[in-house]
């Protein structure tokens, strides 16, 4: 069988299926973990994989990575079988996750580096070339010689992320890569990887509850629910389908009335006295600059500030209308 896809999508799963058998009691019921999971990546493609605790994320992954084999249908990851090709694949594939490490835990950051090389059999000169440019952009310098157990969260995720690319993959899959990490941590990892992205062309599948990581880093989402796909595309088509809406915030120069009734806006709240307010609209029927207007035509503003809407509201969303 060949195992490289037409076109040569990095991803490819035509009804992907994956069932357990669990105990429930006295007896033994089948759960479907992955249901008829259809979809295709495309090389340098940043995919946000999400959803809810127990909708089939980290079971997808492990049919993609060759840990699981699915119960039906057809996977290729870089067009390989994950599961007869493991060790082929693991040489086109990095694998973050949040809270499992692939570093030697009483080894300096350097020294599972050098092992990790030599897993991937790149020469010295590519270790060399590699692990200095990673060292660089994820500012790994200040810590490579000390023992990985003695690092600090975001000391270790940032060595984990240039562990898992240390042999330059085609594919990197991130599960919860940024949980727990303080904010200026999250930041540098998220401009490491839009960079890595925009240098190598390398592809990203990633999995996580921090919209924020979404927003920032993916360019398509999958919304998946109960093991399946309930969402396909970009954020804003993601807002839109669920008919969310965007918030206008204004500040006033003086305290004034409640502003209702103005054409294409909803009144949520006011602050100070009407100082600060909040309207919902539409940007399907209308748009801030036609709200703005119609704010300026009752009063001054002094300041005003465009809310997107809360991703995670959006999801839930989808999930109520799903069922």
């Amino acid at each position: 069988m060949n195992s490289v896809f037409n076109g040569g999508a990095i991803i490819e799963t035509d009804g992907l299926t994956r069932e357990f058998r669990i105990r429930d009691g006295r007896r033994r019921r089948l759960l479907t973990a992955v249901d008829g999971l259809t979809v295709r990546i495309e090389p340098g493609a940043a995919v946000g994989y999400i959803g809810a605790n127990g909708a089939g994320k980290s079971t997808t992954i492990k049919m993609l990575t060759g840990i699981l084999v699915p119960t039906a249908g057809s996977v290729r990851t870089c067009g390989l079988r994950p599961v007869p090709d493991r060790r082929r694949l693991a040489r086109q594939v990095g694998v973050v996750f949040g809270q499992r490490s692939q570093l030697w835990w009483d080894l300096p950051v350097r020294e599972s580096f050098r092992i990790l090389a030599a897993i991937h059999a790149l020469t010295r000169a590519e270790e060399a070339e590699r692990t200095a440019e990673l060292v660089e952009q994820l500012e790994l310098g200040g810590f490579l010689s000390v023992p990985v157990r003695q690092l600090s969260l975001g000391q270790r995720m940032r060595a984990e992320v240039a562990a898992a690319l240390l042999h330059s993959p085609r594919l990197v899959i991130l599960d919860e890569p940024t949980i727990g990490l303080d904010v200026l941590s999250k930041q540098r990892l998220r401009e490491f990887l839009i960079s890595e992205r925009q240098l190598h062309g390398t592809t990203l599948l990633l999995t996580t509850h921090d919209m924020g990581d979404v927003e920032r880093l993916c360019d398509r989402i999958l919304v998946i629910d109960h093991g399946r796909l309930a969402y396909d595309g970009d954020l804003l088509g993601l807002s839109r389908t669920v008919g969310a809406q965007r918030v206008l915030v204004v500040d006033l120069v003086a305290p004034g009335p409640d502003l209702i009734g103005l054409d294409g806006a909803m009144h949520l709240s006011s602050e100070g006295g009407g100082l600060r307010q909040r309207l919902a609209f539409d940007a399907e029927q209308t748009t801030a600059l036609k709200v703005l207007a119609a704010v300026s035509g009752k009063a001054e503003v002094l300041d005003l500030t465009v809310e997107e809407p809360d991703i995670e509201d959006v999801v839930r969303r989808i999930y109520a209308e799903s069922r």
